[in-house]
């Protein structure tokens, strides 16, 4: 009887997912299908609250604990494909989160590095992607608006968190030509914003308006 719902609900899982997949990620404007192949290979509902499984593949954010949250799958979708990233891609994660944007990224760059101010957020996140066999992630617990803890430069820059601007640590170790995404403004609603660095300035495109909870950090909101 356990196997036999195990089954249906393995079923229902792979038919939302599907359903995700045609209606709220290539039914809009998501058309790379690197990005679309991966959001169909990393299983969201590892991420979430065992009780929020069920709702895994709906095209909204979900809570995870702390009072964050997992992006809905579209923004996922939409902020991996913005960012451009390709296997000789080193990337900034600012904000594991439940690692489920982390898992995404990992599958389409070289390495990422990813920031999470909450210990247990991050463990949590850590121990769903060893789960999964992703390893070439490298986690720290800090404060992610102050940049990688070590000095070096990244191709790509990721916040799953909104900021007020671009803080200026990240800006100093995107590489030059690199691309950074975020979701920035200072109310409630923000704009994903996505820029790209030439000459050691930010050339800004913004792609559409968002809802992100904030930042918190010596370079983001204060708590």
């Amino acid at each position: 009887m356990g196997s036999m719902l195990e089954r249906k609900n393995h079923d229902s899982l792979d038919q939302a997912r599907e359903r995700m997949l045609r209606h709220d990620l290539r039914g809009r404007d998501i058309t790379d299908p690197e990005v679309l192949r991966v959001m169909a290979e990393v299983p969201r509902e590892e991420f979430v609250p065992s009780e929020e499984r069920w709702r895994a593949y709906g095209n909204g954010p979900l809570p995870i604990g702390e009072g964050q949250t997992i992006s809905q799958p579209y923004i996922v979708a939409l902020m991996t494909q913005v960012l451009r990233v390709n296997r000789d891609c080193e990337v900034l994660e600012v904000g594991t989160g439940s690692g489920y944007q982390t898992a995404v990224l990992a599958r389409l760059a070289k390495r990422v590095f990813t920031i999470e101010r909450s210990l247990d957020l991050s463990a949590a996140a850590q121990a769903v992607l060893k789960k999964l066999g992703i390893d070439n992630v490298e986690f720290r617990v800090g404060d992610g608006s102050c940049g990688w803890p070590e000095e070096r430069t990244f191709d790509r820059i990721i916040l799953t968190a909104a900021v007020p601007e671009f803080p200026q640590p990240l800006v100093a170790q995107l590489a030059e030509a690199g691309v950074i995404v975020a979701p920035v403004g200072q109310t409630s609603v923000q704009e994903l914003v996505v820029a790209e660095k030439h000459h050691g300035k930010l050339i800004e495109n913004h792609v559409c308006g968002c809802r992100f909870v904030r930042l918190i950090g010596q370079h983001g909101f204060f708590d």
